[in-house]
């Protein structure tokens, strides 16, 4: 599945050309200072943005990341660090953004917006002006109380995280006890937690050959929230208790010890575990919350361009926004575009695209052979005025070692899309 491109931006040059893109922006000369459009994070909605809009714009936007970290971890194919497939994740660094495209990368934190002087206080002691900010730094984390996640991993960022759950995976032996938790939605990559309850499962009866360890997987959902029919028949076949609708009130890191919650049942149900795997309830990230451009947990944004309706001039894309999509690297890739267009047109006082479609699509491991996938093509509803499924539903497929092999065809062009 290939990442697609909005149709909006050939409808965008039909009015400016590349190069000429400070020229013709009403009341603005052409020797007008360059228009700085600043984003804040680097991973697959940040980076994309920040290199369409310099393949689109060229010279006549400056455009700046920062980013926190010198090399991004991919959550997808992470899950495969897990069964020992991949050492690590796989990694990228900013060298093609920079030297390609001419992006600016400068390696820091925000810790303060002003919206008023359109200034970025940064951690490094610097600050940074932009005409247009987007902010593309993904997730956070809702904990039910006060624990180590260097005991209880989430895992749900790639790197670290990841491998210290592999290290507790591989250390576990006959009759250990493996459970995870699924946050409500929504929540990053929704087939995800299914996906690594296979991939573990998997691995531990197959590859370490533990046919006594029981594996648990404690959903806050009523139902396994996409591919249903897939998950629900792997799970059977590797014996995995799942429990719906179960709600964790406690962690203790020490004991590894989980307190949760099912309807009906007037009593909480302690569940202590050899390897704990919590994934916590999510929200957009700090800086949406720093920038005050949140209404409750995530970000309300224009899906005509993803500018926030809480402050003009501020972007939020990927994992933060809160329109009707999913959170996840593809079609974080797809809003970017969408994107990263309407910020030129805004800039050339060009009217927004008004039919934006984005895609969503994944593939999800369920063993060291097969993959099952996942697409949905999202359009704009101007009734809802949010971005809704063409024909009403996801599409999926069945577990198939067909598509184990395409699903790395299809993460390598996510990948050159928004890295290369």
């Amino acid at each position: 599945m290939k990442t697609t491109h909005s149709n909006s931006r050939r409808n965008f040059m039909k009015f400016v050309g590349v190069s000429s893109l400070v020229a013709v922006t009403p009341g603005m000369a052409a020797d007008t200072t360059t228009p700085h459009v600043v984003v804040v994070g680097g991973g697959f909605s940040g980076a994309t943005c920040a290199k369409y809009l310099k393949m689109w714009a060229g010279s006549s936007v400056k455009v700046t990341i920062i980013e926190a970290n010198q090399t991004y971890s991919s959550p997808i194919l992470s899950n495969l660090v897990l069964n020992g497939q991949k050492t690590t994740p796989p990694s990228f660094t900013y060298g093609d953004l920079s030297s390609k495209y001419g992006i600016n990368m400068i390696y820091s934190t925000v810790n303060s917006v002003d919206k008023a002087t359109q200034t970025l206080a940064l951690a490094n002691g610097s600050s940074v002006k932009y005409d247009k900010l987007v902010l593309a730094s993904g997730i956070d984390f809702i904990q039910v109380n006060e624990y180590e996640f260097t005991k209880v991993p989430h895992a749900w960022k790639a790197g670290e995280q990841v491998n210290l759950l592999k290290t507790q995976i591989d250390l576990m032996g006959t009759d250990s006890v493996f459970t995870m938790t699924i946050p409500p939605k929504p929540y990053r990559c929704p087939p995800g937690p299914y996906e690594r309850a296979c991939v573990v499962a998997d691995y531990l009866r197959n590859v370490k050959k533990l046919t006594n360890c029981t594996i648990n997987v404690l959903d806050a959902n009523s139902d396994i929230i996409v591919e249903a029919d897939t998950f629900h028949e792997k799970f059977k076949g590797y014996n995995i208790n799942y429990i719906p609708n179960a709600t964790v009130t406690a962690v203790n890191d020490s004991t590894k010890t989980l307190t949760y919650t099912v309807p009906g049942d007037n009593e909480p149900i302690s569940l202590p575990s050899t390897v704990l795997n919590v994934i916590p309830k999510q929200k957009a990230a700090p800086i949406v919350f720093t920038a005050g451009v949140n209404d409750g947990n995530w970000a309300p944004v224009n899906p005509l361009s993803y500018e926030s309706t809480v402050a003009s001039g501020i972007y939020i894309i990927g994992d933060s926004q809160g329109t009707g999509q999913p959170k996840a690297g593809h079609i974080g890739n797809s809003e970017a575009k969408v994107c990263a267009d309407a910020i030129l047109r805004t800039l050339n006082g060009v009217a927004l695209y008004t039919s934006p479609k984005t895609n969503s699509a994944c593939y999800s491991p369920t063993s060291r052979t097969e993959a099952s996938w996942l697409t949905a093509v999202y359009e704009y509803d101007s009734t809802k005025k949010d971005m809704v499924i063409v024909g009403g539903k996801l599409t999926a497929g069945p577990s198939t070692a067909s598509d184990y092999t395409k699903m790395f065809l299809w993460s390598e062009n996510l990948f050159s899309d928004t890295f290369a």
